[in-house]
């Protein structure tokens, strides 16, 4: 404590002038009355790291979407920290952390809990972006840069006025540089600096801004939105395992259907999605994908684990279908014509989803064991609950049951059968056996009529001046 008042003594106040693109920025302070931030909210892990910091005589602060959040009145999933401290330096102080990151070092300090590891994800102050400091592609990308700056020029790096604002748990005070709570209190989600210029940097800023806004129900500030459309282009320069990271976060933002509305209203799932036309043009994947997001956001909001094999698996399922069918036609047996159904769809995706193996990995069992949960004979269904993937592809046949892809009765059979007895199972058996038909077949289902929908012509995305 001596050692933190001595070091706040001697260092220059925070809000100093510092002009960048010729203007002075000034952290506007904002006390603890006016934002009213609850400190039960709070990760005390990130807590705890700001003080490590400050007591070794470094500036701390809780910075990013996790402020934004708590202005909201929101719990924030994850807590990032922004520090004068240097990632070597950061490392130095926390046992269990690591340094992580080429483009840009950031430390991750972990702490071990009863339920899951928490993450706090600390980052050095960067300075302004200089061309002759940073690793910049044709495009304008910033491919690497570490080029260490004070608070003022960290906030000017930052992409968005409502993810630039610092908290300090101690002093419990919000710096803020760039207008962010005047932007929060009107909705607006605004670029910090040119846009075009922003985006170039970082392609994957446009992605952001369509998560934010289905986010919090923002309105993306006019200036902000018009370049999406015309540099979208850009967002094919990103690496293909960053670009799944952000479609990941976009899906599981607790508000995916939003998310995925407002990558098609600017356009931008051409460059990602772009299974997003067939699916918003068929009343049947429409119905389907809706409504495995919906549950996905459900999950989410009640703290509930999310398979991002099992999400791709749903936006997938009509393309296997499809191909599925077709290889059938040319007199392939049925499960053959599966596996070669899935290793098609994946090699059509492979231009535009970067996911890991397991992942692949992971819908490839989902969906092969569909028709196999149809085929309740012998012993299958015994082998089958005891698989690791079993409750996985149990949610996936009961999403088709939900949107009437298949019989319901399936469904209800394969719930009473998982949580019964063995005296239950067999009884289940035994009713499945005596009613014709029921065991069901491992054969595509029948091929369904597609019914294509005109969709009105809508607006890019409300705008303000």
């Amino acid at each position: 404590m001596i050692r933190r008042f001595i070091n706040k003594l001697l260092k220059k106040p925070t809000g100093q002038k510092k002009l960048i693109h010729g203007h002075a920025l000034t952290a506007q302070k904002i006390s603890k009355q006016t934002h009213r931030i609850n400190p039960e909210l709070l990760s005390k892990n990130a807590v705890k790291v700001t003080h490590v910091l400050q007591d070794a005589g470094y500036d701390a602060y809780i910075v990013g979407g996790a402020v934004r959040d708590l202005l909201l009145g929101i719990a924030p999933k994850d807590f990032d920290v922004a520090t004068n401290a240097t990632p070597d330096q950061v490392q130095k102080l926390f046992r269990r952390s690591r340094l992580i990151g080429r483009r840009f070092q950031i430390v991750h300090v972990t702490f071990y809990g009863k339920e899951r590891p928490e993450i706090i994800e600390v980052s050095t102050f960067r300075a302004h972006a200089q061309a002759d400091q940073a690793d910049v592609a044709a495009s304008g990308r910033i491919l690497r840069d570490n080029v260490w700056g004070d608070q003022a020029e960290d906030a000017t790096r930052r992409d968005f006025s409502i993810n630039a604002m610092y908290y300090d748990p101690q002093t419990e005070v919000v710096l803020d540089y760039h207008d962010g709570m005047k932007d929060l209190n009107a909705k607006i989600i605004r670029m910090i600096g040119e846009p075009s210029q922003r985006y170039r940097e970082d392609p994957v800023r446009m992605l952001r801004a369509i998560r934010f806004a289905a986010k919090t129900g923002f309105v993306i500030e006019k200036e902000t939105l018009a370049p999406i459309e015309e540099l979208g282009d850009l967002i094919q320069d990103v690496p293909s395992s960053r670009l799944f990271d952000e479609i990941l976060k976009l899906l599981m933002s607790g508000h995916a259907w939003a998310s995925i509305e407002g990558l098609e209203k600017v356009g931008l799932h051409h460059k990602i999605l772009p299974l997003i036309d067939v699916i918003l043009s068929d009343d049947d994947r429409t119905a389907f994908v809706k409504k495995s997001l919906e549950n996905t956001d459900e999950r989410i909001k009640s703290g509930k684990p999310v398979s991002a094999g099992f999400l791709f698996a749903t936006l997938l399922w009509h393309d296997v279908q499809e191909a599925w069918a077709n290889f059938e036609s040319s007199s392939m047996p049925a499960v053959p014509a599966l596996h070669a159904a899935i290793d098609q769809v994946f090699e059509r995706q492979k231009e535009f989803l970067g996911m890991q193996r397991r992942h692949e990995a992971d819908m490839r069992e989902i969906w092969t064991m569909q028709p196999r949960l149809e085929k309740r004979v012998s012993r299958y269904p015994y082998r089958l609950v005891e698989s690791p993937k079993f409750k996985a592809a149990y949610d996936f046949l009961l999403l088709r049951c939900q949107t009437q892809e298949i019989d319901a009765e399936i469904g209800q059979w394969w719930t009473d059968f998982w949580q019964g007895d063995e005296i239950s199972r067999a009884d289940l058996m035994l009713q499945v056996k005596n009613t014709p038909g029921a065991a069901g077949s491992s054969s595509t289902p029948k091929k369904r009529r597609r019914r294509t929908r005109s969709k009105a012509v809508k607006p890019a995305v409300e705008q303000t001046n």
